[in-house]
C-alpha cells in the first residue's frame, strides 16, 4: 500500500529550523538549484517506488526499489539535505502504516542495563529532546567507481546526506534504567522490519557497534523537523553519528547493551570488507566508523561548459568521528593543490562542512578533485579494493572533469 509522508513540524523545531535557515543563507549562493532541465541528463530507468513516491524525482536516480541516489548537485543549497532529495537504502521492505500501527504506542525495550524497561514512543517524546546534525552515508557510497562492478546499487556520490535528527539521547535512557549492566561491550540495535515467517539469523536487521558509541547516539523520531517517514525508519530510528548508515537501525524496537556482537547475518557476514572473490565473515572488518571524505558538487561534468574567468568550485567534506579540519582543491587532477575556504555554519563534528574555492580558469579541460583532512588523516588518492565495494573515500575517483569555454 502506498505510504504517505507526514509533515508535522513542532513549534520547537520550526523555531530551531528558522534560525538554521537564516544561518545557511550565505552559503546558498554558490550551490545550484535542481531543475527539470538539468536533471534530465540523469537517466532514470526505474520509477520511484510507492513508498517513496513523495521524493523529488528531479533530484534522484532510482537504481532499484531499495536504492535511490541523490544526484551530485542535489545535496541542498545549505548544509542540510532536504529529505525529498535524501537517498534511500533499504535491506528489508519498508514497513507500512498498517504494520507500524499507532505510532504513539510503538514500544522500545532497553536491555543490558541494571533495570531493563520498555518505553512507548509517546513516553519517549515526553522526555527532554535533543537535536543533532549528522552525515548519513551508505557503506557502499562510491561503489559505482569500482572496476569489478560489485553487486548492489552503483552509487557514485549520492548515497549520503547531512540531516538534522531530533529524539532522545541514549545516555538519558541509560540513566533512567539505573546504568549499564556489568561486562557489556557493544550497543546493539534491532529493527522490527523482518518479514514474517523468516529465519531471524538470515533476515533480522540487527547491528552491534562499540559500546562508547552510546554516549553520542540518539533515538530519533524526527528528521529535519518533520516526522520520520516510513522509508527512513519510522517511527523510531537509532542514530549512531559518525558510523555508516547500516548501523543507524530503522524501525527500532529493541536497544541492548551486549557482551558480544550480534550473530545474525547482517552483522556476522554482511557488511564485511573482504578481498575480491571472498565471502563475508566475522574474520574481516565490519563497516563501522566513516573515514574522512569530500567531493565537489559544483561545477558538474554533464551540464555543459563553464564560462572562462572566475569559477567557484564548491563541495562537501566530513570526518566521521572527527571534525573536518581542512580541504584542498586541485584543478589538474591532483598535481597542484590550493586550500579551500569553509562556507556556512559549523553544525558540529558529525555534520559535513561546505567548502568553496574561486579559481581563475582559462578555456580548456580541467579535472577537479578535492581532498579533506580530519583528525590528522587525509583522504587517500585511491580506493581500497574489496568484494562489495565498501568504504570508498579515495579522492581521485570522486573528481569531475569540466570544460571551460
Amino acid at each position: 500500500m502506498k505510504q504517505t509522508r507526514q509533515t508535522n513540524i513542532s513549534r520547537r523545531n520550526f523555531l530551531a529550523g528558522s534560525a538554521t535557515v537564516a544561518g545557511l543563507a550565505a552559503a546558498g549562493s554558490v550551490l545550484p538549484t535542481i531543475t527539470a532541465a538539468n536533471a534530465a541528463a540523469h537517466e532514470k530507468k526505474n520509477a520511484l517506488p510507492d513508498f517513496a513516491a513523495w521524493k523529488n524525482e528531479q533530484a534522484v536516480i532510482v537504481h532499484s526499489r531499495s536504492g535511490i541516489e541523490t544526484i551530485r548537485e542535489a545535496i541542498g543549497s545549505g548544509i542540510l539535505t532536504p529529505i525529498d532529495n535524501l537517498y534511500v537504502r533499504n535491506n528489508l521492505p519498508t514497513m507500512t502504516d498498517e504494520a507500524i500501527g499507532d505510532k504513539d504506542k510503538w514500544t522500545l525495550s532497553i536491555e543490558g542495563v541494571k533495570n531493563p524497561k520498555t518505553f512507548t514512543l509517546k513516553q519517549l517524546k515526553l522526555m527532554s529532546p535533543t537535536t543533532m546534525a549528522a552525515v548519513l552515508q551508505c557503506s557502499g557510497n562510491g561503489r559505482g567507481f569500482f572496476a569489478h562492478k560489485a553487486s548492489g546499487s552503483q552509487w557514485k556520490t549520492g548515497a549520503a546526506g547531512c540531516v538534522m535528527w531530533t529524539g532522545v539521547a541514549v545516555t538519558d535512557l541509560v540513566k533512567m534504567c539505573g546504568g549499564l549492566a556489568s561486562g557489556v561491550k557493544f550497543l546493539t540495535g534491532t529493527g522490527a522490519d523482518m518479514p514474517k515467517d523468516q529465519d531471524p539469523q538470515k533476515a533480522l536487521l540487527e547491528r552491534s557497534v562499540p559500546l562508547n558509541v552510546y554516549k553520542d547516539a540518539i533515538l530519533a523520531w524526527e528528521i529535519n523537523g518533520e516526522d520520520l517517514p516510513n522509508v527512513h525508519g519510522a517511527p523510531l530510528r537509532l542514530v549512531t553519528p559518525g558510523y555508516y548508515g547500516v548501523n543507524n537501525v530503522k524501525h527500532l524496537n529493541k536497544l541492548a547493551f551486549t557482551t558480544s556482537e550480534s550473530q545474525v547475518r547482517f552483522m556476522k557476514s554482511s557488511y564485511r570488507v573482504t578481498p575480491i572473490g571472498t565471502k563475508g565473515s566475522s574474520d574481516y572488518p565490519t563497516c563501522w566508523e566513516m573515514d574522512v571524505k569530500s567531493w565537489v558538487t559544483l561545477p558538474v561534468a554533464d551540464k555543459g561548459s563553464v564560462a572562462a574567468g572566475k569559477v567557484t568550485i564548491s563541495g562537501v567534506a566530513f570526518g566521521g568521528l572527527k571534525e573536518v579540519s581542512n580541504v584542498e582543491v586541485s584543478v589538474d587532477g591532483g598535481k597542484n593543490w590550493k586550500k579551500a575556504q569553509f562556507i556556512g555554519p559549523n553544525l558540529g563534528k558529525f555534520a559535513w562542512r561546505q567548502f568553496a574555492l574561486e579559481a581563475d580558469l582559462k578555456p580548456g579541460s580541467y579535472n577537479v578533485v578535492s581532498r579533506a583532512s580530519a583528525g590528522g588523516k587525509s583522504q587517500p588518492e585511491l580506493r581500497i579494493e574489496n568484494e562489495r565495494a565498501y568504504l570508498h573515500n579515495g579522492w581521485k575517483d570522486h573528481g569531475v572533469t569540466i570544460q571551460v569555454a
